[in-house]
C-alpha cells in the first residue's frame, strides 16, 4: 500500500443502498465483457454476480457513512485490474481480523480457482445482496458469513473488539472487525485446515499466522501489512507477540 495509507478507529458504521447508474461500467462494457470471458476460460468457477460498490463516504465523528449501488462482478474487476481509476466508486468491504490467544493473526491464501489466486489476506469479501438488511448495508453480517464459509470459524465463539479499524487507501476502504479467538495459533491453524480438508472446493488452499514484521510475504494483499504494521506499532504490541 502506498504512503498515503491511513489508518483510522470508529465507532460504527451506517451503511445504506443507494442505487444509482455507473457510467464507467456502461462506457467500458465491450471491454469488460471481453475481460471476463477471457479470465472465466480459464478459471470456469467464476461467477458474474451482482455485488455492492461504495459511490458515496464520510467518515466524522467516529461514524463511517456510505451509500452504495450495484454493480456486476465483471464490471468490479475490470476496475480493479485496470488499478482503480477514477469512477465515482469506493472497494469498500469489510474483513475477520482474528486474532489466537497467543497473538497471532489468521491469513488465508486464497486457492487456484479463485479470481485472486495465490493472494493471503483475511477472510472477506467484496459486499453483495445478501449483505442486505432491508435498505441498511450490513457489514456485521458480511464478515460473519465470510468468516464462516472460508474458515468454518462461527463468529460467535470469538469475542468482539469495539469497533472498527479502517485502513484507507485512495479508493480502498477495508473495514477491519478485530475478533479475538480462545484458541492458540497453531490449534486454530490446524481447525481452519481440517475444515478446508471436508470442502469439496474450499475458497483457501492455505492457512497462514503472523505475529510480527518479518512474517510479512509479498503475496499479502496490502491493506493487509498496513493494518498489521499499524497493530504491531500499537502501544499494546507487547501483548500481540
Amino acid at each position: 500500500m502506498t504512503g498515503s495509507a491511513k489508518v483510522v478507529h470508529i465507532d460504527r458504521l451506517e451503511l445504506t443502498l443507494e442505487p444509482q447508474p455507473w457510467a464507467y461500467a456502461d462506457a467500458n462494457r465491450r471491454a469488460i465483457d471481453a475481460l471476463f470471458a477471457e479470465a472465466k476460460s480459464r478459471k470456469p468457477a467464476l461467477f458474474n454476480g451482482r455485488v455492492l460498490l461504495m459511490h458515496r463516504c464520510r467518515i466524522e465523528n467516529g461514524v463511517m457513512s456510505g451509500g452504495f449501488m450495484e454493480a456486476d462482478y465483471a464490471s468490479f474487476t475490470f476496475w480493479t485490474a485496470s488499478k482503480h481509476p477514477e469512477a465515482g466508486v469506493y472497494d469498500c468491504f469489510g474483513a475477520a481480523a482474528v486474532m489466537s490467544s497467543d497473538g497471532a493473526f489468521l491469513l488465508g491464501e486464497m486457492g487456484a480457482h479463485t479470481y485472486n489466486a495465490g493472494q493471503i489476506y483475511f477472510p472477506c469479501g467484496t459486499p453483495d445482496l445478501d449483505d442486505l438488511v432491508g435498505h441498511r448495508v450490513d457489514f456485521d453480517m458480511s464478515v460473519r458469513r465470510e468468516l464462516k464459509e472460508e474458515t468454518g470459524i462461527d463468529a460467535s465463539e470469538l469475542v468482539e473488539e469495539p469497533g472498527w479499524t479502517l485502513v484507507i487507501d485512495g479508493s480502498l476502504i477495508c473495514a477491519l472487525k478485530v475478533m479475538r479467538s480462545p484458541l492458540a495459533a497453531k490449534a486454530l491453524r490446524v481447525r481452519v485446515l481440517k475444515h478446508l480438508a471436508n470442502e469439496r472446493q474450499p475458497e483457501l488452499a492455505d492457512i497462514k499466522l503472523v505475529r510480527r514484521h518479518d512474517n510479512f510475504s509479498p503475496t499479502m494483499r496490502a491493506f493487509v501489512r498496513t493494518f498489521l504494521a499499524h497493530r504491531f506499532a500499537a502501544p499494546d504490541s507487547r501483548s500481540l507477540r
